[in-house]
């Protein structure tokens, strides 16, 4: 919700399952919405809710042990477990206790569920990327190095000889999943290889058929949100599949990926589930994303004029470096004072103590891109302007509604409130589809990198009641390019390093919390195929990825594909009873402005 990163909105398996193969698992706690007055708990019983999740999840994962030759000796049972790379500093925070994060991404699917399809192509594609048959484990680096040897880093195409090699116990690694040396004290977190278990990953909610008949919207909306506060065994891969195999107003099936954060970020792990489909026109290649932005370098660097352009460009060339230099010195100050006590105004967006631990609920709304493009084109911005103004509007509106009488001139009166955001930024490059799709072959080995790398800006947006609707849009135009020339991305993911590795991973924690409990709310736009693709011959109707488990109440998230935007909105169940009112704010927010400029 990652939150996920911002972008510019920029063959099977042969062995057939069928059902009867795959083990039903049920939810492990009610789904029903939970409007009761329990339901409405105060902070300090939230984070007690969260705590015990926590430790729930925590018991699936037995204690940790230390590893020994008589251990060694139950490894005979010939699990494939390997000596795995060393986890970012990012996926090391996406495991602390206040940002135990996971990413769900829900597809609405045009036909009935093939379970034996799926199978074959999960066996095929998704299971093969390291990634995905890694547990986590903690172990001494003096002893990880005997296999290894001297140079460690993320990238996955190096060798990675097996742990039994060094008289390490594979086996238990796999079966404990997060075990630790306990006599070394320079454990460093891993990730090993095991084997893969499709019925520990597949899973069919048993859910009630009165209420999949009478409301499937509901149903679906209620199970996605009992994920929230629902624990994942530790002790295999970090990621399930659910399948919800009946109809909905929008899909004929659904399926909900829930992948834990440290997997990768949220750009990464969406480009990782498009090259697991291919185009509905051709199933024998992958999917057409939209043409990259056309520049050269990062988005801030600005081509040297010739000197047969003069002075005047020439200083003009050296001022926006200075600009660069300057911007990234104020948005660094503020992103400190923020880790530290600058706070956002309390309004209705921003949550209360232990947030993270309580049950969150995801809707989703779809838009259209056409109207989104046609704003752009006629304002001369970008998609992400677009809806960075849409954003603004929409809580706008919320805002004035929940706030203040139905009197207009009252909300003209109102000031400007500042609220801002948490944005997550992969500051590497993406490996394109083809790249992501080669490291799900363990024959082929590309280079591609692969982990959290990611850096975080303060995006703030604008709570106002304008007379032009365009306002929203030509703000949102300001507030985007303002951080493009900026490098406070870099500067967080380079000093957020730096801190690990002086004061340690908690220390590092404490300050990240204070910026996301700080700010109002996560936001992040990802683009996605123009043409339509199939997930393992199965057509999709919509992609809709959100995120959960850090601090804040709400996280906005647009995700495009074909020709429609869908708005993904993951907020506090209790905070927002009215959730799908803010949806149709942010709706008609971008009607009003698709009139607005047809009426110029």
């Amino acid at each position: 919700m990652d939150p996920p990163a911002t972008a510019d909105l920029p063959a099977n398996s042969s062995t057939p399952t069928t059902n009867s193969t795959l083990r039903k698992r049920l939810a492990p706690i009610d789904t029903s919405r939970g409007r009761s007055e329990g339901s409405r708990e105060s902070a300090p019983g939230s984070a007690r809710a969260g705590k015990a999740r926590q430790e729930k999840e925590d018991a699936m994962a037995p204690a940790p042990a230390a590893v020994d030759e008589e251990a060694a000796a139950d490894a005979a049972g010939g699990r494939d477990v390997e000596a795995g790379m060393p986890m970012s500093p990012a996926g090391r925070l996406f495991r602390e206790k206040h940002f135990n994060c996971y990413i769900v991404a829900v597809l609405g699917l045009g036909s009935p569920v093939d379970v034996a399809a799926a199978r074959a192509g999960l066996e095929a594609t998704l299971v093969r990327h390291p990634r995905f048959c890694s547990v986590q484990a903690r172990l001494a680096l003096s002893v990880v190095a005997m296999s290894w040897g001297p140079e460690i880093d993320e990238d996955y195409s190096a060798r990675t000889p097996s742990l039994t090699s060094s008289g390490i116990d594979a086996d238990a690694l796999g079966r404990q999943g997060m075990v630790k040396d306990d006599v070394k004290k320079n454990a460093t977190p891993r990730w090993v290889r095991t084997t893969v278990n499709l019925d520990d990953h597949i899973i069919f909610p048993d859910l009630d058929p009165a209420a999949t008949s009478a409301n499937p919207d509901q149903a679906v909306e209620d199970y996605l949100s009992s994920l929230s506060t629902a624990p994942m065994d530790h002790s295999i891969p970090l990621w399930e599949l659910h399948i919800l195999d009946f109809p909905t107003s929008e899909a004929t099936a659904t399926i909900a990926i829930r992948m834990h954060h440290s997997l990768g970020d949220g750009v990464s792990l969406l480009s990782l589930l498009i090259a697991c489909t291919r185009s509905a026109a051709d199933p024998a290649r992958l999917p057409e994303l939209p043409p990259a932005p056309r520049r050269a370098g990062p988005v801030y660097a600005r081509a040297r004029p010739p000197l047969a352009a003069g002075l005047v460009a020439l200083l003009l060339w050296l001022w926006s470096y200075v600009a660069l230099a300057w911007h990234t010195l104020v948005d660094v100050a503020r992103f400190v004072a923020t880790a530290w006590f600058l706070r956002d105004p309390r309004t209705p967006f921003l949550g209360a103590q232990g947030v993270e631990f309580r049950r969150k609920r995801f809707v989703h709304r779809t838009l259209s891109l056409d109207d989104v493009k046609f704003v752009k084109d006629a304002m001369k911005c970008t998609v992400n302007d677009v809806l960075i103004g849409v954003t603004s509007a929409g809580l706008s509106r919320y805002y004035f509604r929940k706030t203040s009488d139905a009197n207009s001139e009252s909300k003209k009166s109102q000031k400007d409130i500042c609220v801002r955001s948490a944005l997550l930024v992969n500051i590497r490059k993406t490996p394109g589809l083809h790249a992501v799709a080669e490291m799900m072959d363990s024959s082929k080995n590309n280079g591609a990198k692969w982990g959290n790398l990611i850096g975080y800006i303060i995006l703030p947006f604008h709570i106002a009641m304008h007379d032009d609707p365009l306002e929203y849009i030509r703000r949102g135009k300001r507030t985007a390019e303002r951080k493009k020339t900026s490098l406070e991305a870099v500067f967080t993911y380079w000093s957020g390093n730096l801190i690990v590795k002086l004061l340690g991973m908690k220390a590092a924690a404490a300050l990240c919390y204070g910026m996301f409990t700080n700010t109002t709310l996560s936001f992040s736009s990802m683009v996605g195929p123009v043409e339509k693709v199939e997930f393992y011959g199965h057509p999709i109707v919509y992609i809709a990825p959100t995120v959960y488990g850090h601090p804040h109440a709400v996280t906005v998230h647009y995700q495009s594909y074909m020709n429609i935007v869908k708005l993904v909105l993951a907020v506090d169940d209790a905070q927002f009873p009215d959730c799908h009112q803010l949806l149709d704010d942010f709706a008609e927010s971008l009607k009003l402005i698709r009139q607005a400029v047809s009426a110029r």
